[in-house]
């Protein structure tokens, strides 16, 4: 069986994390109990997966990532997190209460479990999101602090990814590239030779 190539763009989120001080994890499975599959009306559903697991120590903070670039594409819209959305199934654990405080409870349980964080840690659900319009902007922000939702878009990447390009070398992914797209260009002949 062939493993599941990492997407580019949570492992991008997972440096980011990193480089703040989280410890992260993509692609994490959520061991559901047969009682707990029944409460989310999902009896035979495999292993919920959970796009990034970011944890702080110093913050006591457990964070569960949604992670949708949408380069290229529309981007993320307002209305698909509005109750009633046509895409809820692509955002199941913002529109489901049950099935969120299952999935989040049971993914506390289980880093507790493994040592992985506290016992009194915050667990805060959001979404990293590579890209949406002016127009869907402010109403995205919007509906997420209404639902106490963390919100991590376009900026917070630059931002980060400048920080990374300006410190010292780290051998993440994500810092090679900052260096080389936003560190100013020291070696003039150099670029003239590739040009």
């Amino acid at each position: 069986m062939q493993e599941q190539a990492m997407d580019a763009f949570e492992q991008l989120a997972a440096d980011i994390f990193w480089a703040q001080g989280y410890w992260v994890r993509t692609g994490v499975k959520v061991e559901l109990t047969r009682d707990e599959k029944l409460t989310i009306g999902r009896h035979s559903s495999p292993r919920w997966e959970v796009d990034l697991l970011a944890w702080s120590t110093q913050k006591n903070e457990l964070l569960v990532l949604e992670c949708k670039s949408y380069f290229d594409s529309g981007g993320v819209h307002a209305a698909h997190f509005l109750p009633g959305s046509k895409y809820a199934h692509r955002y199941k654990l913002f529109h489901d209460q049950v099935l969120r405080e299952t999935v989040l409870e049971r993914l506390r349980l289980q880093c507790l479990e493994r040592g992985l964080c506290s016992a009194d840690a915050q667990i805060r659900l959001g979404l990293v999101h590579g890209h949406v319009t002016r127009h869907n902007a402010a109403r995205l922000q919007a509906i997420f602090e209404q639902n106490d939702w963390l919100l991590f878009g376009p900026q917070w990447a630059r931002r980060h990814l400048a920080q990374l390009a300006a410190g010292s070398y780290d051998n993440s992914t994500a810092a090679v590239v900052a260096k080389l797209l936003l560190r100013p260009h020291q070696d003039e002949a150099s670029e003239a030779l590739d040009g």
